[in-house]
């Protein structure tokens, strides 16, 4: 019953409202009124009210990372499950090593063996500088001793013939020293070659190494495993995600409307209250996207969250950011009455007889809503006890 009479008194002011041109109450009526007593009446005014932008965001890790494999391999071990914490370094998937291990065993023996043809080389290029040494010395000799026929040919002293056989040991000494010489150019050319096969053996040796490396998959920082995409069996490819692990320091990310960013400043602090863990949280903006979306017109601002218990990605927050002061006309929450759609107070005339008035509230600040249209400064309006109201109702100082 109290509830149908309550229906009916704020259709009532709605006639009222949409009826008088004036905010001039009703004449009164012969009929007797009710009586309240016990009410708490407040006379309205402007107040000085922080002012807030509010803007819904998502908790966001400031660091994640969705790990996969760099080679084609059977995954053999899988040490972690979502919701374990890991350490920098932390062994997560084990791929099969057997192929790159027969990889890298191949890669050592190519090594081995271009070493082993370089120690060779230099061998005979050693004994190649000897016998270099040995033909020029002979090669001296010849030469002196053919200048020696030579002086002696001229005073007639040798036989022609003598002569000539002299001058066949010293060309032939010549021919032996050039052979020899173009044999260490020839020595020279090999070790080159042993050189680039033993680089390019020891670049074979470290891609070996290097893939060996991929068989194992660490955790890249501390963090926690939020998602696990990976069993052991499965044939992990390169880019497929197998683990998904994001540091446990959070940060809200806000969406602002672009009319308002011009307010926000990094380095400013701003409170986050996130409904998931019942608490409200304080940090200061660290970014500000500075291109908006241009599909909602909103800008993204990054708060920094406090290390808090339970905090996790993808957690809805709401964002206020306290930019100022200002004056508002505003009541206590208690005094507003709702009926579906509609709010409504009740308004004290001069005799003080409460008539409900549709009012349209705009923010709230703690205790206190601000009322946007259908009341003025300096009026009197039911601040407690509204529900022993109704319109029309006489109130009474006492009781």
């Amino acid at each position: 019953m109290r509830g149908a009479k309550r229906s009916l008194a704020l259709i009532a002011g709605l006639l009222f409202v949409a009826g008088c041109s004036s905010r001039e109450e009703a004449p009164k009526t012969e009929e007797k009124r009710s009586v309240v007593t016990g009410v708490k009446v407040e006379t309205i005014g402007l107040q000085p009210f922080p002012e807030v932008i509010r803007a819904s965001g998502t908790v966001q890790s400031r660091r994640q990372s969705v790990l996969s494999a760099k080679i084609t391999a059977s995954v053999v071990a899988v040490p972690v499950t979502e919701g374990d914490r890991v350490k920098a370094g932390q062994v997560l998937v084990e791929l099969d090593d057997r192929d790159v291990k027969a990889q890298r065993g191949r890669a050592e023996a190519g090594l081995r063996e271009a070493k082993d043809a370089l120690e060779e080389v230099e061998a005979v290029i050693l004994a190649q500088g000897n016998a270099i040494d040995a033909a020029k010395a002979q090669e001296e000799l010849a030469l002196a001793t053919l200048a020696r026929y030579n002086t002696l040919l001229e005073r007639r002293s040798v036989a022609p013939q003598e002569f000539d056989e002299v001058a066949a040991r010293s060309k032939a000494a010549s021919a032996e020293l050039q052979r020899a010489r173009e044999v260490r150019i020839s020595l020279s050319a090999r070790k080159s070659q042993t050189l680039a096969k033993i680089d390019q053996a020891q670049e074979a040796l470290h891609h070996a190494q290097a893939v060996f490396g991929y068989t194992t998959i660490r955790a890249p920082f501390d963090g926690i495993i939020v998602a696990k995409n990976v069993e052991v069996g499965n044939l992990a490819a390169p880019g497929a995600p197998l683990l998904t692990v994001e540091d446990e320091r959070y940060r809200l990310e806000a969406t602002v409307q672009e009319s308002e960013i011009r307010k926000i400043r990094i380095g400013q602090q701003a409170e986050a209250e996130i409904d998931a863990i019942g608490r409200t949280l304080s940090g200061p903006i660290v970014e500000i996207v500075p291109a908006a979306d241009p599909q909602s017109r909103t800008f993204t601002v990054k708060i920094d969250l406090p290390h808090t218990r339970g905090l996790r990605s993808g957690f809805y927050g709401q964002a206020r950011f306290a930019v100022g002061r200002q004056q508002a006309l505003a009541i206590p929450r208690k005094a507003v009455v709702e009926q579906g759609q509609l709010e409504g107070v009740y308004v004290l005339d001069q005799d003080n007889i409460a008539r409900l008035r549709l009012v349209k509230t705009g923010k709230v600040y703690e205790d206190q809503v601000e009322i946007l249209t259908g009341l003025s400064a300096g009026e009197r309006v039911i601040a407690e006890g509204v529900e022993r109201v109704s319109d029309g109702s006489r109130v009474e100082k006492g009781g």
